[in-house]
């Protein structure tokens, strides 16, 4: 079973993304972080194996975390889930680490294909 951490500020989000994945049999929810300060803190803490990153966010945005992350676990497969009007962005986001994107907003389906494509990349 892998260990997914989501890393959003909206609790709408959060909710939604762990609601998608409260049954699921290959993805358990370990924790939920409401920033990327928490979500770093929570990497070491909750040993997750895939995150789902926003990118805009209060006191760490998402590719300051993305960064962390990937220094700390290198192995760490993150997704990033955000509603993006700039693309250059979200090609950062990608080139510091980031292994997936998904627009907001999202169809359940959609993420599970997402989140799918990215258990599986080698």
């Amino acid at each position: 079973m892998k260990r997914l951490l989501i890393v959003d500020d909206s609790n709408f989000i959060r909710s939604r993304i762990e609601r998608v994945y409260a049954d699921h049999e290959r993805v358990e929810v370990v924790a939920k972080a409401s920033n990327g300060k928490v979500g770093v803190a929570y990497l070491e803490l909750y040993q997750p194996d895939i995150v789902t990153m926003d990118l805009t966010m209060p006191e760490m945005d998402g590719i300051a975390c993305i960064e962390k992350m990937i220094e700390e676990r290198p192995d760490i497969r993150i997704l990033v889930v955000s509603a993006l009007s700039d693309k250059a962005t979200g090609i950062e986001a990608l080139t510091k680490g980031a292994r997936g994107f998904l627009c907001k907003p999202f169809t359940d389906e959609q993420l599970q294909s997402a989140l799918d494509k990215l258990i599986q990349a080698k």
